[in-house]
């Protein structure tokens, strides 16, 4: 049997109809012209660009309305499990593209976040979620006192920026930043699993 060509799986949520697109494509397909991935609806549509150094996305955001620009390095783009892009105004994902499962998995933990959206539409709230952003501060202090926050470059002098649905960590001496996300239940069960976490450090997701 020949052997089975590389693929990556592409998603977004559309701004128009509020579904999710997902689609996978070969690399070959992807590395030989610039590819579209429309919405059904045809109120917009995600592109991609593979280029031999790295990948241009032009990604519809349902968050902030507009469409955001993004690049990453090409290995990154065919080599890693998932990426995922985020709009900047609202700290949400709002496009994946890697492994078929990861990207599944990683959509539907954001549509979560969107039905969380829809249902506080018109509520003035600091959070997208208050109870998953007290439970994920909670646990974030826990790790703090146990002194299991550090920095890749070695410093343990570190501050915190809350946002709506994330938190940042930020090292004092070098300026790395981790984001943690605090959306969703699962959020909260991805911090509750860590003893320690390292700003700057490569994650694998």
């Amino acid at each position: 049997m020949p052997n089975q060509e590389p693929t990556r799986t592409l998603a977004y949520i559309c701004p128009r109809c509020r579904q999710s697109v997902i689609v996978e494509k070969s690399l070959f397909t992807l590395a030989a012209a610039p590819v579209k991935v429309p919405c059904p609806c045809g109120g917009s549509a995600l592109e991609v660009e593979l280029l031999p150094d790295k990948a241009r996305l032009r990604v519809p955001c349902l968050f902030c309305g507009k469409e955001h620009a993004v690049t990453c390095a090409a290995s990154a783009f065919v080599g890693n499990k998932a990426l995922a892009f985020s709009c900047a105004a609202s700290g949400l994902d709002c496009c994946y593209a890697g492994e078929e499962g990861a990207v599944y998995a990683a959509t539907a933990r954001l549509e979560q976040a969107v039905d969380q959206l829809d249902q506080k539409q018109g509520e003035e709230q600091a959070f997208l979620n208050e109870l998953v952003m007290h439970e994920v501060l909670s646990e974030l202090k826990e790790i703090a006192q146990r002194d299991g926050i550090s920095c890749a470059c070695g410093s343990k002098g570190w501050t915190f920026r809350v946002n709506y649905s994330t938190v940042d960590l930020i090292c004092t001496d070098c300026g790395a930043q981790m984001r943690l996300k605090a959306a969703t239940a699962d959020d909260i069960d991805d911090i509750c699993c860590k003893n320690t976490l390292l700003i700057g450090g490569n994650r694998k997701g």
